[in-house]
């Protein structure tokens, strides 16, 4: 069976991108010729049993599948959650992804990722679970996130938490009250401010 055939059946099984070993057999392709695949250099194992086609066509979701594929545990937060959610207008050219507050940092060579610590509350309140291009994730709810740029903002910025705000609130992406339950879980007294003042 050669490179292209595996690939057209891959394609045309309609596996993207990213796929497990599991999603071979039924197509008829045997465990070791996968070894042979990645002896070929036709596909390359980015993780705990995940595999990508080496001719794979980035996709919009790409950067952050191939970041979550790395950093299993990890999760999608502030700037490119905002991305996801489409809240705002932030492009961000890193993926922004949490870790546990003491966990170490894994080794990310030739990807733009920008690394935040999570710890107690935060690692779980507002998580939700999704997956993308079929790679498992986690990613900060559109409430938890839009606060969250608030307790980042010294390092996402004043301009872009409040664009945040305002715009998950006129797209009707969260409410007031699902800011204000999230901020009884993980603080931020100058999001609360505006909440309670309506100024921004």
């Amino acid at each position: 069976m050669t490179v292209e055939l595996t690939q057209d059946i891959l394609h045309d099984a309609g596996i993207g991108n990213f796929f497990r070993p599991s999603q071979l057999e039924p197509l008829g392709i045997p465990y070791h010729r996968l070894r042979q695949l990645e002896a070929e250099e036709a596909v390359e194992r980015i993780g705990w049993g995940l595999y990508r086609l080496a001719e794979a066509e980035p996709t919009e979701r790409y950067s952050i599948a191939s970041v979550c594929a790395r950093v299993p545990n990890g999760i999608v937060c502030l700037l490119s959650a905002l991305q996801v959610h489409e809240i705002g207008t932030q492009l961000p050219r890193q993926v922004w992804i949490a870790i546990p507050h003491k966990a170490k940092a894994p080794v990310l060579k030739g990807m733009g990722v920008r690394l935040v610590r999570f710890s107690a509350a935060a690692w779980t309140y507002g998580v939700q679970e999704t997956s993308f291009e079929e790679v498992p994730a986690r990613i900060t709810s559109p409430a938890r996130t839009v606060v969250d740029c608030f307790r980042f903002q010294r390092l996402i910025g004043r301009e872009a938490a409040l664009e945040a705000l305002r715009e998950a609130l006129q797209d009707r992406k969260v409410t007031t009250a699902e800011l204000t339950r999230t901020l009884e879980e993980l603080p931020s007294r100058h999001l609360s401010n505006i909440l309670t003042t309506g100024v921004l």
